[in-house]
């Protein structure tokens, strides 16, 4: 980047924090008070937006609107968890009759047994389930359950795969991969987690060669990587490999779960896992996670079959299969099971913003990429169309250009998550027009970085 190129970013980020400052001065208030009580001012790190966040106060369907009384296009829509939009009266009805029957038993009800039977019914190669209030938790079970069903120590993960905030898999995350994502994580912790790059078969058939691994965790679409989707036959590679090597096949669904289709990317790619973490749109806008697989798998989560508990593995927690999380699960798997077609429109609207990427880097000469992920879309700034991690952290454009481009949506009533990796997640209350916009805002927006380009 020549000094020119920054120094022209510099005047653009000057102007547009002024137009943002003077739009949400009580964003910045509460964010100076956040300052004081939470560590970075925020509630979770990628949620930080420079040079502050805009405060949400309420959403509805496909929108948010801040404490300033700004309203947002919401591409971020709850972490992707928010399937139905923002405060959706299908679950909202079903919540608010619970509400008053209890939000908390700690004993056993029949809410979680009616969600058990819906995703076992609408999900592929999953006969039992049992339930956990996050993705992480759901990832930490699932590695311990497949250890002890293999009864071997060696875990696979993807190089850039996010797997929650779970110790053994908190590895190979982010730039420059060979290090832990957080202090506080011993040697120990990691050293039976082995690594290998997204769509490289070959890589992980060396580690088949070398180690007695328990099981392969994927992203059958990488989310905080990027939204990158795997090649042609790779996850039905990755199938064969684990079957010949007796290892399990995991797949992290957090994301994919119920959003790519009904049933999920097994559905969806027509490959089976071993193990399927849920999480997310399972759980209706409320916290969850889920754990299942096949009845062999999850006996061994059976207290009466394995009384002894160095012969189990274990699964508790206080909040688990609470009664909110339960009812407003049901309520929007039934939902998707009924209309199935939001699928087919959600997919088309994450497709037709693909093509106008394309478009956009025909007609203006910049190269940026759109990945597709069905309803979810990631951008990236690469020299070519990313199909791993690494690829799609090589950006051609500074990493200021890129704060620049989400505070610039901002300022043109978008909301999206991250400033470092663009990806905007679809809701069945997302319509044409809100695409249209994301993408006439790209549009005015690569016009004027090139134009700063061309200059130098």
């Amino acid at each position: 980047m020549s000094v020119g190129i920054g120094m022209n970013l510099n005047s653009w980020m000057a102007e547009l924090l002024s137009n943002y400052r003077s739009r949400t001065p009580k964003s910045a208030t509460l964010y100076d008070r956040a300052c004081r009580k939470l560590p970075g001012g925020t509630t979770y790190a990628i949620r930080f937006l420079s040079p502050y966040p805009p405060f949400i106060s309420r959403a509805r369907g496909p929108y948010v609107w801040d404490v300033d009384g700004n309203m947002y296009i919401d591409f971020w829509v709850g972490h992707g968890a928010l399937i139905l939009g923002h405060a959706p009266d299908e679950v909202l009805e079903k919540v608010e009759e619970q509400l008053w029957l209890g939000t908390h038993y700690g004993y056993d009800h029949e809410l979680a047994l009616e969600l058990a039977e819906l995703v076992t019914k609408v999900v592929p190669n999953v006969e039992m389930i049992r339930f956990t209030n996050s993705g992480t938790e759901a990832n930490m079970y699932a590695l311990r359950l497949a250890r002890a069903y293999t009864k071997r120590n060696y875990i696979v993960k993807i190089e850039g795969g996010w797997h929650g905030g779970y110790d053994g898999l908190h590895k190979a995350v982010t730039k420059p991969y060979d290090e832990p994502e957080s202090a506080g994580l011993p040697d120990e912790y990691l050293k039976y987690t082995l690594v290998v790059p997204f769509n490289d078969v070959e890589a992980l058939e060396k580690l088949f060669k070398s180690y007695e691994i328990a099981a392969v965790i994927v992203e059958p679409i990488m989310g905080a990587a990027g939204i990158i989707p795997p090649e042609p036959n790779y996850l039905k590679e990755l199938r064969k490999l684990c079957d010949a090597h007796g290892s399990l096949l995991i797949f992290d669904e957090v994301i994919t779960g119920f959003r790519v289709a009904l049933g999920g990317a097994q559905e969806y790619f027509g490959v089976k896992a071993d193990i399927v973490t849920m999480g997310k749109i399972l759980g209706g806008g409320f916290p969850i996670g889920a754990i299942a697989s096949r009845s062999e798998i999850m006996e061994l989560m059976d207290h009466i079959k394995h009384p002894r508990k160095s012969e189990r593995a274990f699964h508790g927690g206080t909040f688990t299969a609470n009664p909110i999380s339960m009812v407003a699960g049901k309520a929007t798997i039934e939902y998707l099971s009924k209309n199935r077609w939001v699928y087919d429109r959600m997919n088309s609207l994450g497709l037709m913003i693909c093509r106008r990427v394309d478009e956009l880097r025909s007609t203006l000469g910049i190269d940026v990429y759109a990945t597709y992920g069905g309803s979810m879309v990631g951008l990236h700034f690469t020299k070519k169309r990313p199909v791993n991690a690494r690829e799609a952290a090589e950006l051609w454009v500074p990493e200021d250009a890129l704060k620049i481009m989400n505070l610039y949506f901002r300022l043109n009533n978008i909301l999206y998550i991250s400033e470092k990796k663009p990806h905007f997640f679809l809701s069945t209350k997302h319509q044409y027009r809100h695409v249209e916009k994301l993408v006439s805002t790209l549009e005015n927006f690569l016009i004027r970085l090139k134009s700063m380009v061309s200059k130098n």
